[in-house]
């Protein structure tokens, strides 16, 4: 097997069957559309919907072979730490996937634009204090790589992406593509991932960097209003056909396939996102009725905003995240654990504080 020399973009659909394609765009489109609607109605998404960036973060590390659960990353951010150093090295994985989707966010928003300085930082950003952090974070590969079962020889490779000597070449064809105006966004996210995966420009993070690409392009093309669209629970639900369907392009040249699985992710996930978002949304009202009863006084949504941000957390940062002084921390608290707001999942000992649990958001988040 010879590396892969990628197609140059825009692909030549001529025979691609555009009325069944069509409906698809339609489909995902409305779908999208939909989330966004609610995106918009949000006052404030980064509050309302971090639960379900860390849980993005799990799923899009989980198909990469990191193995974490959202209760164990909850926990660590509260201070409450695995036994196994490899559980905790799993976890900051996940913790870096979440700050460079951050990170590429206020990139964008200085209107800095989408381009390879961009998402080489994504990749360093992933690639801090963990696995692959020896493998030149940052910079795109000088040696030739393969893809197959761990251990591998070359020979043995169901995949080897392009040499090293084109990928500048490749990445300039790609970069150059995103900046066409005159196609249809949810088509050009589809060849963007796929495209971006077949390169490979990385030693390692490649997946996920792609990723993370997705929601920052549809953002960038305006379908959504915020870079915050979470694919990986469907990418990880179909792993083999994900895999395969990418594998058909490079085999195949297929990729009306591809580009048929990517739109029903899209469609079916915005589905889903925006119904976990209206939960988020009517659980957030239901709440601010009664905290807003409880403390009767102007930092009621402060204190609200610090609990959907972080449904598992310390007594210390709740009281940083609501501004709040010791006394009114100590008297909140109280309060919440009397109406079952909040329970117990750590006493606290000496100076270690007490962990805290807003099971209703758990809970939701979860499911």
């Amino acid at each position: 097997m010879e590396p892969f020399s990628p197609a140059s973009l825009p692909l030549d659909s001529s025979h691609w069957n555009w009325e069944a394609l069509a409906n698809k765009v339609s489909a995902a489109s409305s779908s999208l559309a939909y989330y966004n609607g609610i995106l918009i109605s949000m006052v404030n998404p980064s509050v309302f919907l971090s639960p379900l960036e860390t849980r993005e973060a799990i799923l899009s590390s989980r198909i990469e072979g990191t193995v974490t659960t959202l209760d164990e990353v909850l926990k660590f951010e509260a201070d409450i730490k695995p036994e196994s150093e490899s559980k905790r090295k799993d976890i900051i994985e996940v913790l870096n996937y979440r700050k460079a989707t951050r990170y590429a966010k206020e990139w964008l928003d200085r209107g800095l634009p989408l381009n390879l300085t961009l998402v080489c930082a994504i990749q360093k950003e992933l690639m801090s204090g963990v696995r692959g952090k020896d493998k030149n974070p940052g910079e795109v590969r000088t040696e030739q790589v393969w893809i197959g079962p761990p251990f591998c020889k070359i020979e043995e490779a169901s995949y080897i992406p392009p040499e090293p000597l084109g990928l500048t070449a490749h990445l300039g064809n790609l970069f150059q593509f995103l900046e066409a105006d005159n196609l249809e966004p949810l088509i050009q996210t589809a060849i963007l991932h796929a495209q971006f995966e077949i390169i490979h420009p990385f030693l390692d993070g490649n997946g996920r960097t792609g990723r993370i690409l997705i929601p920052l392009f549809l953002w960038h093309k305006k379908r959504l209003t915020a870079p915050m669209f979470y694919i990986s629970e469907y990418l990880d639900e179909n792993r083999d056909a994900y895999i395969q369907n990418l594998r058909f392009i490079s085999q195949n040249n297929d990729w009306e396939r591809w580009t048929n699985y990517f739109l029903d992710a899209i469609h079916v996930q915005a589905n889903r996102n925006a119904q976990k978002a209206l939960q988020v949304l009517r659980l957030y009202e239901e709440m601010k009725e009664l905290v807003v009863k409880i403390t009767k006084s102007p930092y009621g949504i402060r204190v609200l905003d610090s609990l959907f941000r972080m449904p598992i957390l310390s007594s210390t940062d709740f009281g940083k995240l609501a501004e709040l002084n010791p006394q009114t921390t100590y008297r909140m608290i109280s309060r919440f654990k009397q109406e079952g707001i909040l329970t117990t999942l750590r006493e606290p000992s000496g100076r270690l504080p007490e962990i805290l649990l807003f099971e209703k958001l758990y809970h939701l988040i979860n499911n």
